[in-house]
């Protein structure tokens, strides 16, 4: 399939409050498949223009496509990529490198510069994240100037350490998380992208990827990805370079609700509202004494959804922290499918059941598609960004947007949501860049339970 992409990114002030925009379009340039904008913080046009063809390019690698013409008004991106030009400013390298390994994932990939004016969709889209700027700014401003130490990500309990320490040198190497020891701080520096234990974690249970999953938690973990520390004023390590993110990074500790009776009978468990069992609060419990066992974390968000929340005030008891609810993490909305097992889904609606696990556009009757997911929790993560910069973060949710983090932060297409395993009451764990580097440390973790 081929496609054209259209990306832009600007600075006020260069640098100064910088955003990207980028749009997909079929090859006929008729319809849009997929927009993607982002407010960066402070930085320049160059690394905004970067930051929109890379956004561009894993957007066009989610949608399936083989073949790419990627269009800009940014002579310097189009020479640069094109080979014509050396890249000789630092902050460009590592860019440049994410945007060759994506376009290595493609048969076949151009470069076209165009006038501005032919580029005023992706503008528009950049303008806009640019315009988010003052949203966090002003989100950013009232954090500082709160007087309740608990809402105040600067002064939580456990915000000045974050993170996990970094691997050892060899990327393929992987170590087991020790439930006793810190999330300690997060390494400023280099981190690759690709680090995870498991991709497709063992069987998935189900081909669906909401929660129609096993009953109970295994007895294994997939095991962490990095060695974790304690001691917040340990010196920093260099983490592994190969993909060039640097910064101190958001780091979003994943967990998944505890045991429903719709997960003991395996049935798809969306927007209902079902209570923990009594295994349920036990994993929850766990969790959370796991949790206050390596402390330092800085904040809990949860799904408004009460077998979540359930699973964060234990986590919020346990540490002393107050759970903020938001929406967007709420599970996927299965419609008509929702209280139904696999089988009685398929037998119900054979051909869409068929397509929609194959299609991510494509909704469950009634429901919401996995691409509606995505665009909520993609909201989620950059107000989390924003709000909780290079702190630790405990997210509480469901499968879907507990996978989609996990897709965001690999960069990986939707095969991810079909084919990644989840128990309940399992951690992951995912660090957001302030440049827009990602990497997962951590996948189904369940040696606490």
């Amino acid at each position: 399939m081929k496609v054209i992409i259209e990306a832009d990114g600007g600075s006020r002030g260069n640098p100064g409050p910088a955003g990207y925009g980028a749009v997909v379009w079929d090859a006929a340039h008729g319809r849009v498949l997929a927009e993607r904008r982002e407010f960066l913080g402070v930085t320049t046009n160059n690394v905004a223009e970067y930051r929109g063809l890379i956004a561009g390019l894993e957007a066009a690698a989610e949608l399936g496509a083989t073949e790419v013409d990627a269009r800009m008004d940014s002579k310097l991106v189009v020479e640069q990529l094109s080979g014509r030009w050396k890249i000789k400013h630092a902050a460009m390298i590592p860019l440049a490198e994410r945007a060759r390994q994506l376009i290595a994932g493609f048969d076949r990939v151009s470069f076209t510069w165009i006038p501005r004016a032919e580029n005023s969709h992706a503008d528009r889209l950049a303008n806009e994240a640019m315009d988010d700027g003052d949203l966090v700014s002003e989100v950013r401003t009232a954090l500082a100037d709160s007087p309740d130490d608990d809402e105040n990500p600067s002064r939580a309990k456990g915000s000045a350490a974050v993170g996990v320490g970094a691997a050892g040198s060899d990327p393929t190497e992987h170590s087991a998380a020790e439930p006793g020891t810190g999330f300690g701080r997060a390494e400023s520096g280099a981190v690759g992208g690709a680090q995870v234990g498991a991709a497709e974690g063992g069987p998935a249970g189900t081909a669906a990827p909401g929660e129609v999953t096993t009953a109970a938690a295994e007895s294994d973990s997939s095991g962490a990805t990095a060695e974790t520390h304690g001691g917040a004023d340990r010196p920093a390590q260099a983490a592994p370079g190969w993909t060039g993110a640097v910064g101190r990074p958001t780091r979003l500790l994943l967990l998944r609700h505890g045991q429903t009776e719709l997960s003991v009978l395996r049935r798809y468990s969306g927007r209902g509202n079902p209570p923990l069992t009594a295994l349920g609060r036990e994993q929850a419990a766990r969790a959370a004494k796991m949790l206050a066992g390596k402390g330092e974390i800085a904040a809990i968000v949860s799904s408004p959804l009460g077998r979540a929340r359930e699973t964060a005030e234990a986590a919020g008891q346990a540490l002393g922290i107050p759970v903020r609810i938001m929406d967007g993490l709420i599970e996927t909305d299965f419609g008509d499918w929702e209280g139904l097992t696999f089988l009685e889904a398929r037998e119900r609606d054979p051909e869409l059941h068929s397509r929609w696990l194959g299609d991510p556009s494509l909704p469950a009757p009634g429901g919401e598609s996995f691409d509606q997911v995505r665009e909520r929790i993609e909201s989620v993560r950059r107000d989390l960004v924003a709000r909780y910069p290079g702190a630790n973060v405990l997210v509480v949710s469901h499968v879907t947007p507990i996978k989609t983090l996990l897709q965001l932060a690999l960069g990986v297409g939707p095969s991810l949501l079909y084919r990644l395993h989840l128990d309940l009451a399992a951690l992951s764990i995912a660090e957001f860049f302030p440049d827009g580097g990602s990497s997962v440390r951590l996948v189904n973790d369940t040696s606490y339970l």
